[in-house]
């Protein structure tokens, strides 16, 4: 969920070897996707160890990630440099695991800002007022996000505005968006009343023994030992009964009786890849990505540090009771550079990452609001008064890019698969076999998913040449058996034939494989070698329209602009085509508009007239759906020209 799907705190180390201690299995996966390394035993079952003390390694070669109790030999892993697996030694006489030098001793004192050990505490203090000491005087920009009713939440406003869900919105009230949220009829009933769901009542619905991840606040780290009944015990404690200020923000329920009390928003059905893409008998069978929905249950003064989601998926975040303040950092690229140096390093624990980048902005919560968080937002998360939230994280495929770039980072920055989204190689591969069967079937797709889907070929095009040319044994099976073979038997044929197709529809090119820059799910750069081409086309390519001249002409508005990109394929036939002509629109002494190009060749004047022309055409069509379902689609396109002319006679048009 928003405050916990990519911790903020991993354990880190400034050495090449990158080792960390793994808590308790998440986000919805089985204890077997956990907890095997490729060296656990030859039976399958995993070498019995404390969790709370169990160290990982990765290799530097292959980037695979080992239990060190399997291959440390009884070495101790503080004395350990660069390591390399087994299958890298053996296919790489050059690389030598190499060991630390022994510390060296420095009589020099160093300062180290700690943010648990603010004004003077001890390690072990619970200050609840350090983190808003950090940041009282910092500069913070105003909150001129999106305010809109729930019934305008939709994929008609996705589709439509090309600048919808690319910053966060809140809706105040959450009548309209099509959710359900968990509460209980009042005795009477009368009216449809309801009581309000409360931290108790959580923890009797979903199971007083359930295990639950708690987090110290000063520390930011895992309190273990605790369950839904003890937490729901400290919760409703008076506050100067605590002994510490403890934040639950992981606690996922899908599965238990809680889930069936809680109905996501319809946007968020709409385009949920899991939704949308996963198959019915995997999820009947438990396994998929368990991210859809989140309890979180906080007390006051709790604190969650800058992070981003995991893979960047986006949120839906409603506040049951109480209220929360959020601290955004937009996903620029020098932003997410930011992010990614701090994130990981000592940088975290000595510095305010907002000091890093453009701006932070503040939003308030308050009861009753909701808020939808799009893709890769930087944020940080206070809680003023006790609160509890529902909320859930999503993929979808109208910021596919940001979503692999934030995969990047924390590939980068090498956060555990455990705190990874999950199963998202294989979410990518249902993605792309369902836009596939699409683009076959000529089936309708926005406009401004199709560069995104590009994004989405490339990087399924870089897994694919993984499994064809890796040399790494380990590494091509890991990212084989993320590919859903029910549905992907040909994993290459299947990333190339989508590639091929976009590029086919978005550039008119035959979709040669040229040599150009992509990153594979493991962090390296791959640059594709120049093959045959994949159809004839005599040596030329296909151009696509120039803009102005699509604009332009009122036949391309009454014709499918697919009909010349397929070869020998005829676009179903509109059954109705009503053509509205001309509502025009004439003003006097208009400046002249700053945005367009021509405006420093207009002479002196720059006023003049202003003509704007609207013409419109509405297309629709009856098609036939699965089980002999009649579906209708509209098309509807509006075209508009304006006409400036200045006061000494020159004319302009843009249309």
């Amino acid at each position: 969920m928003t405050e916990s799907s990519l911790l903020p705190h991993l354990p880190h180390a400034t050495d090449t070897a990158m080792t960390g201690r793994i808590p308790t299995p998440m986000n919805g996966l089985t204890t077997s996707d956990n907890e095997l390394c490729p060296s656990c035993a030859k039976d399958g079952r995993p070498v019995k160890r404390n969790l709370k003390t169990t160290h990982w390694v990765e290799c530097e070669a292959c980037r695979t990630w080992y239990h060190w109790d399997c291959v440390s030999g009884g070495q101790p892993l503080s004395t350990i440099d660069k390591w390399y697996c087994t299958s890298c030694l053996q296919l790489n006489a050059s690389l030598v695991i190499t060991f630390k030098p022994p510390a060296r001793k420095s009589a020099r004192k160093r300062t180290q800002l700690n943010y648990a050990t603010l004004d003077g505490e001890g390690a072990s203090s619970s200050n609840p007022d350090k983190w808003t000491k950090m940041i009282e005087n910092k500069p913070l920009a105003p909150d001129r996000f999106k305010r809109m009713k729930g019934e305008e939440v939709s994929v008609k406003w996705m589709n439509e505005d090309e600048t919808a869900f690319r910053e966060p919105i809140v809706i105040e009230d959450a009548r309209g968006l099509g959710m359900r949220m968990p509460c209980w009829p009042s005795e009477d009933g009368v009216g449809g009343a309801t009581v309000p769901f409360d931290v108790r009542d959580v923890a009797q619905v979903v199971g007083e023994e359930t295990p639950v991840e708690v987090i110290d606040v000063a520390t930011q780290s895992n309190s273990p030992g605790w369950n839904l009944a003890r937490w729901a015990e400290y919760y409703h404690k008076p506050e100067a009964e605590r002994d510490k200020i403890r934040n639950v923000i992981s606690l996922e329920v899908t599965g238990t009786p809680m889930a069936e009390m809680i109905t996501p928003p319809r946007l968020v059905q709409d385009i949920d890849w899991f939704q949308r893409y996963w198959p019915l008998n995997r999820r009947s069978k438990g396994q998929f990505p368990k991210v859809q929905l989140y309890c979180l249950m906080s007390v006051a003064k709790s604190w969650t540090d800058m992070h981003v989601d995991f893979a960047g998926s986006s949120v839906f975040y409603h506040v049951l009771k109480g209220s929360k303040v959020f601290y955004f950092i937009r996903p620029t690229k020098a932003n997410l550079n930011a992010y990614e140096k701090w994130c990981g390093s000592e940088l975290q624990s000595s510095t305010w990452l907002g000091d890093l980048v453009d701006e932070v902005v503040k939003v308030e919560l308050q009861q009753g609001n909701t808020m939808f968080i799009p893709t890769g937002w930087i944020h940080a998360v206070y809680t003023p008064i006790d609160s509890l939230v529902i909320g859930g994280n999503f993929l979808h495929s109208y910021n596919i890019s940001t979503q692999l770039k934030v995969r990047d980072i924390e590939i980068k920055t090498r956060v555990p698969k455990k705190f990874r989204f999950p199963m998202f190689q294989r979410m990518c591969w249902y993605v792309g076999e369902a836009y596939t069967r699409a683009l076959r079937n000529k089936e309708d797709i926005c406009p401004r998913i199709l560069p995104e889907l590009r994004t989405l070929s490339d990087f399924l095009v870089s897994e694919a040449r993984l499994i064809e040319n890796t040399a790494n044994d380990s590494t091509k099976k890991e990212t084989k058996d993320m590919v859903p073979a029910d549905k992907v038997p040909d994993p290459p044929a299947l990333a190339r034939e989508l590639r091929w197709r976009l590029r086919l529809l978005l550039d008119g090119e035959s979709g040669d494989e040229k040599p150009t820059k992509q990153v594979n799910g493991h962090g390296i750069v791959n640059g594709g070698a120049r093959s045959k081409r994949s159809t004839p086309s005599n040596g030329v390519k296909r151009k696509r329209l120039a803009n102005d001249e699509r604009a332009g002409s009122q036949d391309t508005m009454l014709s499918d602009s697919a009909g010349g990109i397929f070869k020998n394929y005829t676009p179903r036939p509109w059954e109705s085509v009503k053509k509205t002509d001309g509502l025009v629109l004439k003003r006097s002494a208009v400046p002249l508009p700053e945005d367009w190009e021509a405006g420093a060749n207009v002479g002196s004047s720059r006023v003049g007239d202003l003509e704007t022309r609207t013409d419109s055409v509405v297309k629709v069509r009856r098609v036939e759906g699965e089980k002999g379902k009649v579906i209708l689609e509209r098309e509807t396109i509006v075209r508009t020209k304006e006409v400036w002319c200045a006061e000494d006679g020159d004319v302009m048009q843009v249309g």
